[in-house]
């Protein structure tokens, strides 16, 4: 169960102002807050959660549990790393209205994005994939759930600040994590 609660917690700190994030905010923003927007991205978060739990529980029974350490501050150094890294953030246009389209793009940004990281890493140390995976599409439905409703919010640099920070925690917990692997 701590798998849950802390993946729910992690995705929902990972995933301020992350890119999928923006995207339905700005849609949200240019378009009004259509719940087809909010659906296909509870649908293509609930997918990627899953893919990132399966990889998770496939990973698991291959390494011993100091390897398992190792491998989830990998995934925490990737997820530190899309968390610093710096993307467009002029206002997007839209030339349709195609849900299709969105579904493509959340799909190409939360395949590598910090909160995926996230649900394997804890899935693969704790191994429990499927709770983790569990509390990571909840946590991911819930931020794109903020952005729909107050797309103005996510518009403000400060978020981006606190990405940026939340990157640097990352990249310390992934460090402590290696150094408890090497050291146990």
């Amino acid at each position: 169960m701590s798998g849950l609660y802390l993946a729910f917690i992690c995705v929902l700190v990972a995933g301020l102002g992350a890119r999928d994030q923006a995207t339905v905010a700005a849609l949200s923003a240019n378009q009004g807050s259509r719940p087809g927007v909010l659906l296909t991205g509870i649908a293509v978060s609930l997918a990627t959660a899953a893919f990132a739990a399966w990889a998770a529980s496939f990973t698991i029974p291959l390494l011993v549990p100091k390897a398992r350490l190792v491998m989830a501050a990998i995934a925490l150094i990737l997820a530190a790393g899309e968390s610093l890294w710096p993307f467009a953030t002029k206002r997007m246009e839209e030339p349709t209205a195609s849900l299709g389209a969105l579904a493509i793009v959340l799909l190409a940004h939360q395949l590598t994005d910090a909160a995926r990281f996230l649900i394997f890493a804890i899935g693969v140390a704790f191994a429990a994939p499927v709770p983790a995976g569990i509390g990571g599409a909840a946590g991911a439905s819930v931020m794109l759930a903020a952005g729909w409703l107050l797309p103005e919010i996510f518009a403000d640099r400060r978020v981006r600040t606190a990405r940026r920070v939340m990157g640097v925690v990352l990249l310390l917990a992934a460090l402590v994590v290696f150094f408890q692997a090497m050291t146990s």
